[in-house]
């Protein structure tokens, strides 16, 4: 068969360099590491892409899938620079760019009764990385219960509370487990979410919420006094909506260091 054309890597006489170029929405079921299982598969949502320097029309799409498909049992904080760093070398790129989003699943124990459920939270592993250069980080979205303080403390009979979302991004220096992220948020709000309770449980949420009320102000800055605490994270930030239950909108806050 003769060679085939290559548009792709031909010159382009515009002579702009592109910041990006890629795949995105690309859906692929992928296994990630648990800490109780050991591996657990999910479908996950990718976004990768490469620096095209002026000379390069385009980027080489097929690439993309072909990386995804050796390392989509291996998606792990541990191996993530090196799957960039592998992007970028396929490409003769200068950068290359890579996000994987999935919903990651933990068996949660009813505080009371202990039944068994599982409460899913969305992560997201992103990696950038230059010929000398690197940027990694980790993304959750935790569900929270909040209980408002000003409520509290003007009514006789209860207060008005809330589920709201954390979405926490981290920097960080060494492995750890996304399961003890979760946790240092949920131990910030007011209590943390349960996908099944029986009415003992529902019991103990209600008063755990009512002893420990939280503005959604409140909420960011507990999980940033935790995660200043723990030398391991380097840069965060964090934000947080609650979707107020006497209001038709939400509110919000958000904390960045450094």
């Amino acid at each position: 068969m003769p060679a085939l054309r290559d548009v792709h890597s031909e010159g382009d006489s515009r002579r702009l360099a592109l910041d990006r170029a890629g795949v995105k929405g690309l859906r692929y079921p992928i296994c990630v590491l648990d800490r109780a299982r050991g591996v657990q598969h999910t479908v996950a949502e990718i976004e990768m892409s490469v620096s095209v320097p002026h000379k390069r029309k385009g980027a080489h799409m097929s690439r993309f899938v072909e990386l995804l498909n050796r390392h989509r049992r291996e998606i792990d904080i541990r191996k993530f620079r090196g799957l960039c760093a592998e992007l970028r070398r396929d490409h003769d790129a200068d950068a290359a760019h890579v996000q994987v989003r999935f919903p990651y699943f933990i068996e949660k124990k009813a505080p009371v009764t202990g039944a068994v459920g599982l409460l899913d939270y969305f992560c997201t592993f992103g990696a950038s990385v230059t010929r000398d250069d690197y940027d990694l980080w980790v993304a959750l979205e935790v569900p929270v219960t909040t209980l408002c303080p000003c409520s509290k403390a003007i009514s006789a009979h209860g207060a008005h509370n809330q589920r709201s979302l954390v979405a926490v991004r981290v920097w960080f220096e060494k492995f750890f487990w996304i399961e003890d992220l979760i946790a240092l948020v949920e131990e910030s709000a007011s209590c943390d979410l349960y996908a099944l309770l029986k009415r003992p449980d529902e019991k103990y949420v209600t008063e755990r919420a009512w002893e420990r009320p939280r503005f959604v102000e409140d909420l960011v800055r507990e999980v940033g006094t935790r995660l200043r605490r723990d030398p391991n994270f380097t840069r965060w930030e964090v934000e947080a909506e609650s979707f107020e239950s006497i209001h038709a909108h939400s509110a919000y806050a958000a904390l960045k260091h450094p």
